[in-house]
């Protein structure tokens, strides 16, 4: 394993611009989604150039499931990454914990205030899908705050595709409408073929981000879709919750200690990323 300079401080020093800058279509930006401040410093060690809050894993932290935090408690647990490292970061807000556009533009300023390089806003509010204005207005209310003084990069993410809607048409056309209201960069988490990748992709004119996924396709081939960017939502998180599950059925059924292999590396990785 290469190693690294370690990294420390916020991430003040990187602007919302140079954060955008990283989003060439084409040369998707792989940005992962660490769960707390310890993976977050040990993925920059690794080299990755951005990293991104995920609404499961930073509730996985705190023992609870997604959708369950707080709008403080999103911002505060953002807050701790953004102070761990000194690569851009940006923060998954969910829905921007509001339904109505003075509570979105309250929540992304908030978020525009503690060093962050950018943020999202879903259109789904745990219950349901926004109905197209509804949700316009709130992605407009957004990107107003969110281009204000203190800039971020604001990403809008169309969810049908995560809550049985796969209705690629109304997807479009709702991140177009998402980029008129003035969305820097579109997301829409769950579409996996590369056929509907290239369609969304050649239908807008901002970066798109995917999300990894088992059946997603390879990073070269979203390359070629013409992909702006990558991420992985709560899967880092979760394999590690799985190795953790692994090792501690096999110390109580089996009274074996094989894990030990891949807590060696583990070991010496964080020797090195955090010294």
């Amino acid at each position: 394993m290469t190693s690294m300079q370690p990294s420390q401080g916020g991430s003040d020093t990187h602007t919302a611009e140079a954060f955008l800058a990283l989003h060439v279509p084409g040369k998707p930006l792989l940005i992962p989604n660490p769960w707390d401040a310890g993976s977050a410093r040990l993925l920059v060690w690794l080299g990755f150039e951005a990293l991104a809050t995920t609404s499961s894993g930073s509730a996985m932290a705190r023992g609870q499931l997604d959708g369950s935090l707080t709008r403080d408690q999103a911002l505060a647990h953002a807050a701790a990454i953004v102070e761990a490292v000194s690569v851009p970061v940006s923060a998954d807000l969910e829905n921007c914990f509001a339904d109505d556009p003075d509570g979105v533009a309250a929540t992304v300023q908030a978020a525009s205030s503690i060093g962050l390089a950018g943020c999202s806003i879903e259109d789904w509010d745990g219950r349901r899908i926004y109905p197209h204005e509804e949700a316009v207005e709130r992605v407009r209310a957004a990107a107003e705050a969110a281009h204000g003084q203190q800039r971020i990069v604001l990403t809008a993410r169309a969810e049908n595709h995560l809550h049985d809607r796969d209705d690629l048409a109304d997807t479009i056309m709702r991140l177009q409408a998402y980029q008129e209201a003035g969305a820097d960069v579109l997301y829409a988490p769950g579409i996996t073929e590369l056929s509907q990748i290239r369609s969304l992709v050649s239908s807008v004119d901002r970066p798109v981000n995917v999300l990894a996924m088992a059946s997603t396709p390879p990073v070269a081939e979203l390359a070629d879709a013409g992909v702006a960017r990558l991420s992985v939502g709560g899967a880092f998180a979760f394999a590690a919750a799985g190795a953790l599950v692994n090792a501690a059925l096999e110390l109580r059924d089996k009274g074996t200690y094989s894990y030990a292999e891949l807590s060696a590396t583990g070991r010496a990785a964080i020797r090195e990323a955090f010294s």
